[in-house]
């Protein structure tokens, strides 16, 4: 038996107690940059397993450290937040939780991405390691971290002073749940999740009522001509075969049919995997809306807002093919290579400040039998997603699998040679 196997022996006692704050952390979300809740809970539990804890780092964000004799510091991060869906999976733990949104308006809660399996595996990963120190030797840091959502929380824990308050880690290692099976882990080397940019656009016409258009510039027409023309930002200035998307997912204007409005607001989400693709497509996106303003004789330039930004992740190959290893000789077959993934994550940021070497793995979220019958019929996009109201791993065997591929990946560097 390895060192790895042996720190995993211990994981069936306690698994009740973890499947039962899963379900705590399930019932209670909490939205980005108010997590104060989980927080607490998160933190109390690494006190009991023996970390020194670190608290309110970048608003609500979280940091244990477990010193262990001379050797490499590996950082694990799992995120904090939920987002502002409702709920419809029909389990008894599901989230009935409503809170006030930024705008004032009441909104459900729920941990429809996975976020609570996250801060399950890392916290059974932290226990496990704690109950195991003759079996490794160095110093780990489990990191929670508010804000994911919102894209800015890993900027806020480095802006508050992360790296001040925690040894210089060598590495850093997260996962997420992802497309596949559960009980299924895989690992992607380069460029892994896209980079994402989201814009709020507003462009100004003139008001008048719906039977004078001559009196008016509609931004109703205006904005549709926008939104055709920015479907040719991929199609005709993106090199054939990269990985871009543009997608206009929200578009508010006027309030009756017979009013033509005075403004009208776009709501635009942009995808890319390299620098110099992202910037010539925001470039080509700016230039297509004041033209089209322009064209339409708008009385003022439209106005450009940036919701979110996320980083380009790029796993480093060598931490990703040391991972991979170990995940190979852990899990065998259920140990896979993953593609490209247009979802996006503020993790890098991190390890990007730290200056450190990082990598990013997924885990299966849907049912074995679910999956493959699904595939078998060609519906693999009918099942629910991350985002999805009906969003829901299965919680055996994804809580163990999370934990044992946290233990596992920590492991490749914590492991006495």
């Amino acid at each position: 038996m390895n060192g790895v196997d042996e720190i995993l022996a211990g994981f069936d006692g306690p698994q009740a107690a973890q499947e039962a704050f899963y379900k705590d952390l399930h019932q209670h979300p909490e939205l980005s940059h108010h997590e104060f809740r989980t927080a607490r809970c998160v933190a109390g539990k690494l006190q009991e397993y023996g970390f020194t804890v670190q608290t309110g780092i970048g608003g609500t964000g979280v940091a244990g450290v477990l010193a262990n004799g001379a050797g490499p510091v590996v950082l694990l991060r799992a995120e904090l937040d939920a987002l502002p869906v409702r709920e419809n999976t029909g389990v008894d733990y599901a989230s009935t939780a409503t809170t006030k949104a930024a705008d004032g308006h009441e909104v459900p809660v729920a941990h429809a991405c996975g976020h609570d399996m996250h801060m399950s595996c890392l916290l059974g990963a932290a226990r496990l390691m704690a109950a195991a120190r003759d079996r490794w030797h160095g110093t780990l840091l489990p990191l929670f971290q508010p804000a994911e959502e919102t894209g800015d929380g890993a900027q806020g824990m480095v802006d508050g002073g992360l790296l001040d308050r925690i040894p210089a880690p060598d590495v850093a290692l997260a996962q997420h749940l992802l497309p596949g099976i559960a009980g299924t882990v895989g690992t992607c080397a380069g460029p892994f999740m896209s980079a994402e940019d989201s814009i709020k656009v507003t462009v100004y016409g003139r008001g008048s009522h719906g039977a004078l258009p001559q009196n008016g510039i509609d931004p109703v027409v205006l904005a549709a001509m926008i939104i055709v023309r920015l479907q040719t930002v991929v199609s005709r200035e993106v090199t054939p075969g990269e990985i871009t998307i543009v997608t206009v997912g929200s578009v508010q204007a006027g309030t009756r049919s017979n009013v033509i409005p005075d403004h009208a607001v776009l709501q635009l989400n942009v995808r890319s995997y390299s620098q110099p693709t992202r910037q010539r497509m925001l470039a080509a996106i700016h230039r297509i809306i004041q033209a089209e303003c322009q064209a339409s004789g708008s009385p003022k330039d439209p106005d450009f807002e940036t919701l979110a930004s996320f980083p380009l992740l790029d796993n480093n190959a060598a931490a990703t093919e040391r991972v991979a290893a170990a995940f190979t000789g852990h899990f065998g077959d259920r140990a896979l290579v993953l593609d490209r993934q247009t979802v996006s994550e503020d993790f890098g940021i991190i390890p990007d400040a730290a200056g450190v070497p990082y990598t990013y793995w997924g885990i299966g979220r849907t049912d074995r039998q679910v999956y493959q019958a699904a595939e078998k019929a060609g519906r693999l996009a009918d099942l629910p997603a991350n985002h999805s109201p009906e969003f829901l791993p299965p919680l055996r065997p994804t809580l163990r699998t999370g934990t044992e591929a946290l233990v596992t990946a920590a492991m490749a560097w914590l492991a006495p040679h």
